[in-house]
């Protein structure tokens, strides 16, 4: 099972996603409104999976995703997109994002996305 920081700026998503982690095992190491404060909490926490939102407030995921490769470039960050961002997607896995689930998620499908990259 895997130790997962929560970055979204979404209060209900972040709330969907940590109920549907932790009841299937997964510890929340944290959650971050914006892309700044998931860098920041990525650096303390060290855990071991970094979900992200792509369009958030203060620095985007794009944004965000670049500064916690820089810090750890082994770091496995799974981009949560809305529909019609595939060319941010494109971007994100250019920069080494682990993988990318869309929004509105289906929630074995992000379980299975899960599983796969803490397998990688």
């Amino acid at each position: 099972m895997a130790s997962i920081l929560i970055v979204d700026d979404s209060r209900t998503s972040r709330k969907m996603l940590r109920n549907l982690l932790e009841e299937n095992g997964h510890t929340v190491a944290g959650e971050a409104k914006d892309g700044q404060e998931g860098v920041n909490l990525a650096k303390e926490l060290h855990p071991d999976i970094i979900t992200l939102d792509i369009t958030m407030p203060v620095l985007d995921g794009i944004g965000a995703l670049e500064a916690i490769k820089q810090d750890n470039p082994n770091a496995r960050v799974i981009m949560v997109t809305a529909a019609g961002q595939k060319d941010k997607i494109v971007k994100a896995v250019k920069l080494g994002a682990s993988e990318f689930v869309s929004k509105p998620y289906e929630p074995k499908l992000f379980l299975d996305t899960i599983e796969a990259v803490m397998n990688k």
